[in-house]
């Protein structure tokens, strides 16, 4: 089947009590670990592309990747999405360009502009087919070219908002801040996600998806191997798993994974490196790393719910 929106896979998880995963793809390794994962899962699936990754590999080179991954699995529906939109410009191009989801992030700015922006956005899209995820509160942490804030108990998405500016922007879904961070250094104790916040939020917009960004775990397994074959990352910490399984049981219906698919694939480079230090064959490390993120997303797919459920997201 072609990409689709990610219409019927928000309708599917938010009644059935999932979410469906959005990894980050930057070349065909990552692309490959990630549709071996999901084809032998049965998953929905969302493959995000960042303004990052627009710029070092460019849009033709990622949608020809992503056209391969559709076309080898025809019984997948697959979305193609814009992750952290930061300019109409942007949008619009990713639009223009075949994506069938685009995110604006206009978190940043006060709430009225945040509003003007994202209804922009959400009327270009609109009118060629394409859906919008905006966000209202700010994560924490940096990831790329999205600069997050300090203390994220001061930036938690206001539940009294929601409603106005939903009603005002037209979009599609919403990231909401509850406590989760960007990047691999996301807390320096053990996190507690604002659950409250979630379900203020579905009170008040019921039926409506809501979004979970900087929602990589910093698996253990590959933290380990990372610091094991000389990194260092000892106080990387991400978001419990327990967590994600109970957010996605709420309204949270898309949870974003990026972080994670890094660490696998370093993980398993450096492995290769330490123990073959003659090493030069580019498939002979990075064939790893695409192993290794496979297993990686097939755990995910089954601690967010969303394995086995492609066929109703169609």
């Amino acid at each position: 089947m072609a990409l689709v929106t990610t219409k019927k896979m928000f309708e599917a998880a938010y009644k059935n009590h999932y979410a469906v995963g959005a990894f980050n793809v930057n070349n065909m390794e990552i692309t490959q670990g990630i549709m071996e994962a999901i084809a032998e899962e049965k998953a929905p699936l969302i493959l995000q592309i960042s303004k990052g990754a627009r710029e070092y590999a460019s849009i033709g080179y990622l949608k020809a990747i992503i056209d391969v991954a559709v076309s080898e699995n025809p019984d997948i529906p697959i979305s193609m999405h814009l992750d952290h939109g930061d300019t109409f410009e942007l949008c619009k191009q990713c639009v223009d360009d075949g994506f069938t989801s685009v995110m604006i992030d206009a978190s940043s700015k006060p709430f009225d502009e945040n509003v003007k922006l994202t209804k922009k956005v959400v009327e270009y899209a609109h009118d060629h087919g394409v859906v919008v995820e905006a966000e209202l509160g700010q994560l924490g942490g940096i990831e790329e070219h999205v600069q997050g804030v300090d203390d994220v108990s001061k930036h938690l998405t206001d539940p009294d908002q929601v409603v106005e500016f939903v009603g005002k922007t037209g979009c599609d879904s919403l990231a909401v801040a509850c406590g989760t961070s960007h990047g691999a250094y996301k807390f320096k104790s053990a996190s507690t996600l604002a659950f409250n916040v979630i379900e203020d939020v579905e009170k008040k917009l019921p039926n409506f998806p809501l979004v979970m960004h900087g929602s990589s775990s910093v698996l253990k397994e590959f933290k380990d191997l990372i610091n094991k074959y000389g990194g260092k990352m000892p106080d990387a910490m991400g978001v419990p798993e327990d967590a994600i399984t109970k957010a996605s049981k709420m309204a949270i219906c898309k949870v974003n994974i990026d972080t994670d698919l890094r660490m696998a694939l370093t993980a398993k480079i450096r492995q290769v490196f330490a123990e073959k230090p003659g090493e030069f064959d580019p498939r002979k490390y990075l064939g790893p790393g695409r192993e290794a993120i496979k297993q990686m997303v097939k755990h995910k797919l089954n601690i967010l719910g969303c394995a086995g459920k492609a066929g109703e997201c169609r």
